[in-house]
């Protein structure tokens, strides 16, 4: 991708994820990854409720990795 194309998607939450709640993507992404099998909504409701998320946020993240587990599925 170039420097000029804009982050679309979930992804483009990443950067106000990470200044807002003082981690890494990565240490979001990998709880919603130990919830990969339950619904969208309750691993939504785990990074709000257990937290603090927003629910953009929050979802953001969510959508984002069952898009990755959903396109892996398919190799």
């Amino acid at each position: 991708m170039s420097e000029t194309e804009k982050v679309k998607g979930p992804a483009s939450y990443f950067p106000s994820i990470e200044k807002k709640y003082g981690q890494p993507i990565a240490h979001w992404l990998e709880i919603a990854r130990a919830e990969i099998g339950k619904p969208h909504m309750q691993i939504v409701a785990l990074l709000k409720d257990v937290h603090g998320l927003g629910h953009g946020h929050a979802n953001a993240v969510v959508a984002h990795v069952l898009a990755e587990h959903a396109s892996k599925g398919k190799a």
